[in-house]
Order: structure tokens, then C-alpha cells, then sequence
């Protein structure tokens, strides 16, 4: 068959991360069912996003103005910034309702493989945050090759300041079983036990 605008939705589909040609075509054969009124909002509501959404001036989390909702609230610690790969990680920590403080979204993580350097994150605008109220700086990368190693630099780079620096603990999760952890999170869950 030579549907072109089927194959050509497909295609675009297969652009997304994580979107696989089966999963494409699933999703493309959706679009023509759905409503005509349907197709035509989630068009609109696909390119106004891209149009208005913003990278937030301050910290690099996605906003619809210059600066995000975080940064622009006085009732956030000020003193604390979690460091993050990317706005997605500002999203999973704000579900858990525990912590106040703000954010500084690197935009990625040092990968050399890739030819990503330190020069290719917001690394040189999380050191200009720095001093005044900062007392603490959260590492919070993926506990991955590439975010271990910008934990680590990063780490390095702030050692020259008069802050407590952290990183967020890596472990078993909650309703795991020990005998199907793998040895780098058994590891790292015992590095960062706690007292109880």
C-alpha cells in the first residue's frame, strides 16, 4: 500500500524518543480514527506548547514566562539547590512533596562518547548561582556512568566554595527484593546506609 500520508505521519511518530516503528504506526493508526476536531487541537496544542514553552532564566526548568514558578516563590529555601539532568527530574522531585528548595537544570549530563563536555551544560551557570544564601548544593544525577561522572566533576568544581555538598542517596527501592538488585545498587545502597 502507499498511503503517504500515513507513512509520512509514521515517520514523524518515529522521531520521539523511545518510539519504535510498531509503537509508530500504533499511534499514527489512532490519529485517523480520532476526530477530525480532535487531530486538528492536538496539532494546535503540540505547537503552542513548543511556541511558549521556555527554559527559565534563572535555573533551566521549563516555564511559560522568563522565570519558573519555583524560582519566582519566596516560600522556597533559597539556601538549598538541587542540581538535575533535566526538566523531567524537577517534575519527578516536586511529585514527592519533601523538598523546598530550587533547582539547577544542566540541560544534559558530561558524556564524552556522545561529545558532550562540561562546556556543553549549564555548569558555569550553576557556579554563578553560587554564594550569598546557597548553603547547600544537591547532586541529584542519574545514578548512570554519564550522571556519576557529572556528580563528580561538578563535585570537584565546588570544592573551592564554603557549601555542604551532597548527593542524593542510590539503593534498593521500596518493595524490592535484595536477591534481584544487581551488585552496583546493592553497593550503593550499603555506601549510603543509614542509622536507625
Amino acid at each position: 500500500m502507499n498511503l503517504q500520508s500515513y507513512q509520512k505521519l509514521v515517520a514523524q511518530f518515529c522521531k520521539l524518543p523511545g518510539i519504535g516503528a510498531k509503537t509508530a504506526q500504533r499511534l499514527a493508526y489512532h490519529v485517523l480514527k480520532m476526530p477530525e476536531a480532535e487531530v486538528k487541537q492536538f496539532a494546535v496544542d503540540m505547537y503552542d506548547a513548543r511556541r511558549r514553552v521556555k527554559y527559565c532564566k534563572i535555573c533551566g526548568n521549563l516555564c511559560e514566562g522568563e522565570v519558573c514558578e519555583v524560582c519566582e516563590d519566596p516560600r522556597r529555601d533559597h539556601s538549598l539547590i538541587c542540581v538535575v539532568k533535566d526538566a523531567r527530574d524537577v517534575f519527578a522531585i516536586e511529585k514527592t512533596h519533601e523538598y523546598r528548595g530550587l533547582y539547577h537544570v544542566l540541560g544534559g549530563t558530561i558524556s564524552p562518547l556522545e561529545g558532550v563536555g562540561p562546556d556543553d551544560i549549564a555548569i558555569d551557570q550553576l557556579l554563578a548561582r553560587l554564594g550569598g544564601e546557597v548553603k547547600e548544593v544537591i547532586l541529584a544525577t542519574n545514578p548512570d556512568v554519564q550522571g556519576e561522572a557529572t556528580a563528580a566533576y561538578i563535585s570537584r568544581l565546588l570544592g573551592g566554595y564554603d557549601i555542604k555538598i551532597s548527593r542524593i542517596a542510590h539503593g534498593i527501592p521500596i518493595g524490592a527484593e535484595l536477591e534481584y538488585a544487581d551488585e552496583i545498587t546493592l553497593a550503593k545502597a550499603l555506601e549510603g546506609r543509614t542509622s536507625v
